[in-house]
């Protein structure tokens, strides 16, 4: 009997492990990737969902050219007319060939930049916005006719609006030298006077949210999703005829798949970054170091790889949803110190309310969001704080504690409690009002 009942139990348990194995969530540490370092990354919240060595900062490549395409596009109109100098057209290969003197739409070097990855088209675009932050006399000179120290002045001035735009989407290990990849380094100096050398680099987590800002948060997004989705791009100047054609694979790839950039140098290996978007939810992919000749191919199957992990896995949650939505009748009226009352020598209160979306997050992104992509064995926790006690005078919508939404230990929504009305403070006037009230009754 006692046998029988052993084999029942190890059967339950067996079926029931098995259950469980089946329903459990891949969380990614099986996958075999080639790169170095990968991302998976929730576009809308920057959230990481799969990362191997994300933080570690390498070269980026050609990968730094949608960097560069997001500050033109933000910059100028695509219909300006760009002045090759002879910086620009000195670039190595992958090139567009254009010659000192030509003169080109930034729309078709957009094109020519973002299709066919070509490095003098590139460094022009970046002359031609950062001579905008040069002397007046600069700013006039045409730029067919700059020295090449004074094509490097704009090249470093355009550079400059490259890291300032990366400083304020928080990528904090990201440095930019060139507008079209190329490994470079360069000495800095810092505030107090010493100097250091800096290479040209980022991180694939920092990499992903490059390309999340580009196609979800900047006002030029639609513009740069046009120009980067295109399958080609022709057009004619200065006596010429040029047809640009796409060289991401991954567009062909996937239901969704939605754009992305390659790159590869001798030091950065072959990179890549791009973006799926499937039922309302977008991911990220960025891979840096992935593979050297001849493995070109590993970085389209990585990027498969974490595509599909994403699709399986992660599913979109509503913070208002039911059991996630903060309960706001937790909270009660908070007592006011020196409160005006109806009845002398009674205790002031002021009701309170939740301000949704009061306060805007800290991770670079400025947005408060309304849910997560999660997996089905992930929740979200929500804490709030409130002050215990108020001094009157209180005004109507005072902030007295805030509402947080938090998975792990990042806070991905955090909402103001603040007070519903105004309560003046008991001064000598209003107790003058009060007992000539109560002795004319």
């Amino acid at each position: 009997m006692k046998m029988w009942m052993k084999k029942i139990a190890g059967g339950f348990f067996c079926v029931l492990f098995g259950l469980m194995a089946a329903v459990a969530p891949v969380r990614g540490e099986g996958m075999q990737l080639y790169a170095t370092a990968a991302v998976l990354m929730d576009a809308d919240s920057g959230r990481v969902l799969y990362g191997k060595n994300e933080d570690a900062v390498m070269a980026m490549a050609s990968t730094t050219k949608i960097m560069t395409c997001i500050i033109v596009l933000e910059s100028v109109s695509q219909d300006d007319v760009v002045t090759v100098s002879s910086y620009a057209a000195s670039m190595p290969k992958v090139k567009l060939y254009i010659q000192r003197g030509e003169q080109y739409t930034v729309r078709d070097l957009l094109h020519s930049l973002m299709l066919e990855s070509h490095n003098d088209s590139a460094v022009a675009l970046a002359e031609h916005v950062g001579k905008q932050y040069l002397s007046p006399e600069l700013k006039a000179k045409e730029t067919a006719d700059y020295t090449l120290e004074e094509s490097k002045m704009a090249m470093a001035a355009f550079a400059a609006c490259m890291n300032r735009k990366a400083a304020q989407l928080g990528c904090e290990n990201t440095w930019f030298i060139t507008p079209n990849g190329l490994d470079a380094t360069e000495q800095y100096t810092l505030e107090d006077g010493s100097t250091v050398e800096k290479e040209h680099c980022t991180t694939a987590r920092e990499l992903a949210r490059i390309l999340s800002y580009c196609i979800r948060e900047s006002e030029s997004r639609e513009a740069f999703l046009e120009i980067t989705r295109a399958g080609s791009h022709g057009f004619s100047a200065n006596g010429r005829s040029f047809s640009c054609t796409n060289h991401n694979a991954f567009l062909g790839m996937m239901e969704g798949a939605l754009t992305g950039k390659t790159g590869f140098t001798n030091k950065a290996g072959y990179c890549y970054v791009g973006a799926l978007e499937r039922e309302g939810r977008t991911f990220v992919v960025a891979l840096l170091a992935c593979g050297w000749p001849n493995n070109k191919a590993y970085k389209w199957s990585d990027t498969r790889e974490l595509m599909q992990y994403g699709i399986d896995n992660y599913f979109y949650k509503s913070f208002d949803q039911e059991g996630t939505a903060f309960d706001e009748s937790v909270l009660k009226p908070l007592p006011v110190q020196n409160g005006q009352t109806e009845v002398l020598g009674d205790q002031a209160f002021v009701t309170v309310r939740v301000e949704e979306g009061g306060e805007a997050r800290e991770d670079g992104t400025g947005r408060n969001l309304e849910g997560l992509l999660m997996r089905a064995d992930e929740a979200v926790r929500t804490e709030y704080t409130m002050e215990d006690c108020l001094t009157a005078p209180v005004a109507s919508g005072t902030p007295v504690g805030k509402v947080e939404y938090i998975l792990g230990d990042t806070v991905y929504r955090r909402d103001i409690i603040v007070t519903e009305g105004e309560l003046g403070a008991v001064d000598p006037q209003w107790c003058l009002l009060q007992i000539l009230g109560r002795f004319l009754l």
